[in-house]
């Protein structure tokens, strides 16, 4: 049975990609997702406003630096520079460890920081770069068009800086998610991982306070990759990835048949273990064995062949009913 895949221009031992998370943060768990089958691992990101919030509350413990400028900017320089280092140590010994692509994760805001990063993270042997793009529209002096703009000027610096493939990650907040996607893919993107699930504060009502509990996903989650995964992925030239809620093969299986070319996993591991992958991958290969596939291509977007299967994926408003329920 054949489970490998292309994504990103790599080619993938089995659609299982560990997603980036704590999780990807040790060469040891990285070696266990390897052995396990995973096709491949993105690193634990790198991100961009907390080192800059770190350098900046180191400055705020020494007033002097206030005084002398140019001292300051040499420690700015020294904390990115040690926060940098740091994960290109964690990136070299991970690819002395394993076979399958590794990929980092920059999560980033701004287009001044990264490109030259990402040089080094080339150079040290990225088999590609997983831009996490988190732009929140939380400012109202900020229009819809400046947020997104901002993604074409990141990618845009790193493409400029690189020649390994580029992921972009994304969430589902845009007015017209449809446009942004394919405006990626057009913009020479070589992946979409769809979607980020952003953090989800909560508040417990009995001591009235905001908790941070909410960290898993589940497996309804699925549902809404899947959507836009089916509406875009005969549409756009790049690959597309999916994330959040994957975790089972019934989950991969759906997002395959909908033309998504890899699925990244991340609750599922916090809940089961780095085993779970191997049973996925067991499921998989019984589900395709069972259907007469031998290949993942053989059933890759089967779904979408026929105009009326994409009208599905599109419909905002439920049309029949579908259960015992009167919508």
């Amino acid at each position: 049975m054949d489970l490998k895949t292309k994504y990103m221009g790599l080619t993938l031992s089995s659609p299982i990609i560990v997603s980036s998370s704590k999780l990807t943060s040790s060469v040891d768990n990285i070696k266990k997702y390897a052995d396990h089958g995973a096709g491949a691992v993105v690193l634990k990101s790198l991100f961009e406003e907390q080192i800059l919030f770190d350098i900046e509350i180191k400055l705020d413990d020494h007033p002097m630096y206030y005084w002398y400028p140019t001292a300051a900017d040499h420690i700015k320089d020294i904390s990115k520079e040690y926060g940098v280092n740091q994960y290109i140590h964690l990136l070299e010994a991970a690819k002395k460890e394993v076979a399958i692509p590794v990929i980092p994760s920059i999560n980033c805001i701004t287009a001044n920081e990264w490109p030259s990063f990402a040089k080094k993270l080339e150079d040290a042997g990225a088999d590609g770069i997983e831009l996490n793009i988190s732009i929140f529209p939380f400012d109202e002096n900020v229009e819809s068009q400046g947020i997104e703009e901002t993604y074409f000027e990141i990618i845009s610096a790193v493409k400029e800086q690189v020649s390994i493939p580029i992921a972009v990650k994304i969430g589902p907040c845009f007015t017209n998610l449809s446009r942004m996607v394919n405006r990626l893919s057009i913009a020479g993107v070589d992946a979409i991982v769809m979607f980020n699930r952003y953090f989800r504060p909560d508040i417990n009502i009995d001591n009235e306070t905001v908790i941070y509990e909410n960290y898993l996903s589940s497996p309804v989650e699925m549902t809404q990759p899947l959507r836009w995964i089916g509406a875009l992925s005969n549409k756009v030239k790049c690959d597309l990835a999916a994330s959040t809620g994957v975790f089972d093969h019934e989950g991969v299986v759906k997002l395959i048949l909908a033309g998504a070319s890899a699925t990244q996993i991340c609750s599922v591991i916090y809940k089961s273990g780095p085993e779970i992958i191997g049973k996925i991958l067991n499921d998989l290969e019984g589900w395709m064995k069972q259907h007469h596939y031998n290949s993942i291509d053989q059933f890759k977007g089967k779904i979408l062949k026929g105009r009326e299967k994409t009208a599905d994926f599109e419909r905002l408003q439920f049309m029949r009913k579908t259960t015992g329920l009167n919508f």
